[in-house]
């Protein structure tokens, strides 16, 4: 089996109001949070990036940009949002797993119900987009 090589990939535009698709990570957040559809990129290198927008009750909102290795369960953060909708780079780049704590909750629910149905990469970003859309990718509860 050969190593595995994480490619580069470039940053996507700062996600705009009307590309956001919402997801529910389940009854113990007051946040909302959203997809942004267009920069939904499946990668040769098995992860999947994205735009994630976190809507807080009060209204402040923060924006990333992330990616998600099914294979592994890990995530990585590789860019901030900044308040002049530009990107920053995070203090922290690096792969980490998908933990059960708080802070891990959005990313878990896309990995498990949206972007890796059954531990699997979805093929394509329109697959994904689906699947936020239905609110449940279907590959979740069908068995083989």
């Amino acid at each position: 089996k050969k190593d595995w090589i994480e490619l580069q990939t470039e940053l996507p535009a700062y996600p705009e109001a009307g590309n956001l698709l919402e997801f529910n990570i389940g009854p113990t957040s007051n946040h909302r949070y959203y997809v942004d559809a267009t920069s939904i990129k499946v990668g040769k290198d098995g992860i999947i990036r994205y735009s994630l927008v976190v809507k807080s009750a009060q209204g402040a909102e923060n924006a990333t940009f992330e990616g998600i290795r099914c294979e592994t369960k890990e995530k990585k953060r590789y860019a901030l949002g900044r308040n002049d909708k530009t990107w920053g780079q995070p203090r922290i780049s690096k792969w980490q797993k998908l933990e059960n704590i708080a802070q891990d909750q959005a990313q878990r629910e896309l990995a498990k119900y949206y972007f890796c149905p059954r531990g699997f990469l979805v093929a394509t970003p329109a697959e994904a987009i689906h699947a936020l859309k239905a609110g449940i990718h279907h590959g979740v509860y069908t068995s083989f």
